[in-house]
């Protein structure tokens, strides 16, 4: 009787133990319309105090530079946690920071594209610090990735940051920041006058809709879309964006470190049809990339040649023309407290989601240059949400590309629709709750709506 009785009072204990940690760690999802929530009335009034960008007041002057960024020592993969923390041990294909500079002569706007995951919020709160060392500042700079999992780790402290990007490194960081500042430091040094261009081909047909496991879906973004500068001395670029996930290396890969098919595209376009290309990750989020080969190389060398056939094909029906719009919008972006679900409909309360995370500021930008608007966010961004874009930017007489891992990263955002689906892009990887589909894409045309000055 007394051994029954010691283990019933530590039952008990146990479980007053787990209610308490439940009380303090875990509240009811908050499902209140984001249109009654103070963080979006607070968000309408920046986005409407945004200030008009001045005119310009010279031609289009455009530079471009990239530099190594692989480091000497290994590192944990950054690829969520399918990679379980490995490092890294063979250098497939080496990691770049890369800079497009642009001038008007009343703006400037660099353009980062970085061959990491994300665009790691630490490295985003080292370059507001640093910018200007440069001579920018951070509402100057378009910030995107190519989302390769395969890339540099060790970013992000906390424990949520080792699971997608592993064990954190402190050298990592400074590494990364000063390959950016050194990306953009050479291409203001060659810096000259350009004119500008742009093209697009469909790839629908090379990825496809992970949300479809779990029920229907609606159409994904499946575009290419390139933006083509072009100097004087007949030197060019080509800024290019997709929507396929850079996941041909399969979780057991990671052993390399890697761009993924977006580099194996990068290096053709530069050794076949241009001086410098950078690839921006598009509206990625839920899609994945079709293709079939024997293995992983295989399968990236034949998506990347896939997607390089198609680029060469409509590159000679780009018309670059001397066009000085240029033009950049940062909105800081408001948010519901954290919702990230734990089991059923209950949530992680906020200070432990900041706690075991960290608590990084977000914003969405938009950047006019000639008739086409780049508009950056700070997640894995829906490619259905994309699609539905598409009126607003064909209303403002822009082209539109939309484009993932801005800064400040917050996780998948998805259509409301699929919200109570119990599938990873919106369990796992919603993290700020409900209707942030419709509160995106509100803020997403309000800011188009004001960069093209309607």
């Amino acid at each position: 009787m007394k051994v029954i009785r010691i283990v019933s009072n530590v039952l008990l204990g146990l479980l007053v133990v787990v209610l308490l940690l439940a009380a303090i760690g875990l509240a009811p999802v908050d499902d209140t319309p984001y249109q009654q929530m103070d963080y979006y009335r607070k968000t309408r009034q920046q986005l409407a105090a945004l200030p008009s960008p001045p005119k310009p007041t010279a031609a289009l002057q455009a530079g471009w530079a990239k530099v190594n960024i692989t480091p000497s020592f290994t590192t944990a993969t950054g690829g969520y946690g399918a990679r379980l923390g490995k490092h890294w041990h063979t250098v497939n294909d080496s990691i770049f920071a890369r800079a497009v500079v642009l001038n008007n002569g009343s703006n400037r706007v660099a353009i980062v594209g970085l061959d990491l995951l994300i665009t790691p919020p630490t490295v985003v709160e080292a370059l507001k610090k640093r910018l200007p060392e440069v001579g920018m500042r951070w509402e100057n700079v378009y910030m995107g990735a190519i989302h390769s999992h395969n890339s540099l780790g060790g970013w992000a402290p906390g424990l949520v940051g080792q699971l997608i990007a592993g064990g954190y490194d402190e050298r990592v960081v400074p590494l990364i920041t000063n390959g950016i500042l050194a990306a953009i430091r050479q291409a203001q040094a060659n810096v000259s006058s350009a004119e500008l261009g742009y093209g697009q081909t469909n790839a629908s047909d090379l990825i496809y809709n992970r949300m479809a496991n779990s029920g229907p879906t609606g159409p994904l973004d499946g575009t290419v879309r390139l933006l083509k500068l072009k100097k004087k001395t007949g030197q060019t670029a080509l800024i290019c964006s997709f929507a396929g996930h850079a996941t041909l290396f399969d979780d057991s890969a990671s052993e390399y470190l890697s761009r993924d098919y977006p580099g194996a595209l990068v290096d053709r376009l530069e050794k076949d049809d241009a001086d410098f290309a950078v690839f921006l990750a598009g509206a990625v989020g839920s899609t994945g990339p079709e293709v079939k080969a024997p293995d992983d190389f295989a399968e990236i060398r034949t998506y990347a040649g896939e997607l390089a056939d198609r680029i060469e094909r409509v590159l000679p029906t780009i018309t670059t023309r001397t066009d000085s719009t240029l033009a950049m919008l940062t909105l800081p972006l408001g948010l519901r407290e954290p919702n990230p679900r734990i089991i059923g409909n209950w949530r992680v309360r906020p200070w432990l989601f900041y706690t075991i995370y960290g608590d990084y500021p977000s914003d969405l930008k938009a950047l006019h240059l000639g008739n086409t608007v780049l508009i950056g966010t700070p997640c894995d961004f829906s490619g259905e949400l994309a699609v539905e874009l598409a009126p607003a930017a064909k209303r403002d007489g822009v082209n539109l590309m939309v484009t993932s891992f801005e800064g400040g990263y917050i996780g998948y955002i998805t259509p409301d629709r699929y919200y109570d689906r119990q599938q990873y892009e919106v369990r796992e990887m919603n993290w700020f709750g409900p209707y942030n589909g419709a509160y995106f894409k509100e803020m997403m045309t309000g800011l188009l709506d004001r960069i093209t000055r309607k």
